[in-house]
């Protein structure tokens, strides 16, 4: 074997994997294939930045559970590797009536996770955010930022493993002795075992490895603006999310440079590294078309969804979006940012899939569902993960 585990993917789970790995069992041999010429170049690295505190996942949920302990973690990693970061806390802000009880409903989310919730009045809100408007408002003091891409790539120096970039895996072969995966440049590699963090594409490497994953990666694209004038916000600041959707809204992120991100909404992508309307990929389209859970979900949500393509085609609609929240907001304070690609695990019933969820098979760990907070909880994914393939490799 030319490894004990092989991990495709070198987003921050995979990577993150890998140095778990290096900690729980020194000397696995872990070697990383990444189909782009870097680490995190998807989901990783096209994000908001935050560090989430965790108040917003289901009490004992696995995105619950590792979103609380990786956002302490995460800054404790930042810390030790001198990564810039900053614990900035957030505001959560119901501007109607109608998210008023969603908004209370929070608070006890919150105080369930472990996590200190401080509920605010319209005239709190201008004290941490003067140009902030609200009917009421909750302040989570463990909320941070940080440049994950930065992270990601002390993940790999500090791994231990072989990570070799430029390498799209399109074959893989599952034997009782282990599993071989070959690149589309011709380079094999011999494994104990795989695990799949391939995220967009982590549906199709299940496939590859002979597993029905029982699911399909739809892929949401994520538009952001830069705020042109960034002194308007001083923090983060976020709308009361629809429960009915795995998407926070449209929120205001100061980063750590000190310019404020404005973003994202969520439009089907029409490509699975798809980062705008101009970039079509017909396979993947009819991939899309093709999973009955694409049509059920079009038929249950496509008023959310009209709305937001035209928030997407329409700046002064995505405007007047982010007025509800900071009112001194005009369409030229807009400034086109980098979009992202949310990698999210759909079921055969339209389910959209809220928790992580990661699946064994022989010799293989899949990680077939890891969208935000997975950057947060990164750390503690890892370990999950690491501990599933160890296990898998003393069984085996």
């Amino acid at each position: 074997m030319d490894c004990d585990v092989l991990v495709i993917g070198g987003g921050i789970v995979g990577l993150s994997t890998a140095y778990a790995l290096s900690r729980l069992a020194p000397g696995t041999r872990v070697v990383v294939l990444e189909k782009e010429d870097g680490p995190a170049r998807h989901q990783t690295g096209r994000n908001s930045g935050v560090i989430h505190s965790g108040i917003y996942y289901r009490p004992g949920s696995l995105k619950a559970r590792f979103a609380v302990r990786g956002a302490s973690e995460m800054v404790k990693f930042c810390a030790e590797h001198d990564i810039p970061h900053s614990v900035t806390g957030k505001l959560i802000v119901a501007t109607e009536r109608s998210e008023l009880p969603r908004l209370h409903a929070l608070v006890q989310r919150g105080r369930e996770n472990g996590i200190p919730v401080r509920e605010l009045g319209p005239a709190q809100i201008t004290e941490y955010e003067p140009e902030v408007r609200g009917l009421a408002a909750i302040h989570v003091g463990t909320t941070g930022i940080v440049d994950y891409g930065q992270v990601a790539a002390r993940l790999a120096e500090s791994s231990g493993a072989e990570i070799v970039y430029g390498a799209r895996v399109d074959l893989v072969s599952r034997r009782p002795a282990g599993v071989a995966v070959r690149t589309a440049s011709g380079l094999v590699v011999r494994a104990r075992a795989l695990v799949n963090c391939a995220g967009l594409q982590c549906d199709r490497i299940a496939r590859l490895a002979g597993d029905d994953p029982e699911m399909r990666i739809v892929p949401f694209r994520g538009e952001y603006y830069d705020l042109a004038r960034p002194s308007l916000v001083r923090g983060l600041v976020y709308p009361v999310p629809d429960p009915a959707f795995p998407f926070l809204g449209v929120h205001l992120t100061r980063g750590i440079g000190g310019g404020v991100h404005v973003g994202p909404n969520a439009v089907p992508a029409l490509a699975r590294e798809g980062y705008g309307w101009g970039t079509v990929r017909p396979a993947d389209v009819a991939s899309e078309l093709a999973w009955p859970g694409t049509w059920r979900i079009a038929r249950r949500h496509w008023r959310y969804g009209a709305g937001e393509i035209h928030r997407s085609l329409s700046k002064r609609a995505f405007t007047e979006a982010v007025r509800r929240l900071l009112p001194a907001v005009a369409e030229a304070d807009l400034v086109p940012a980098a979009a992202g690609v949310r990698a999210q695990a759909v079921l055969r019933d339209g389910t959209l899939v809220d928790d992580f969820l990661i699946r064994e098979a022989p010799r293989t760990v899949h990680v077939l569902n890891a969208p935000s907070p997975a950057a947060t909880a990164s750390l503690p994914i890892g370990r999950e993960i690491a501990t599933r393939v160890l296990r898998v490799l003393h069984t085996a």
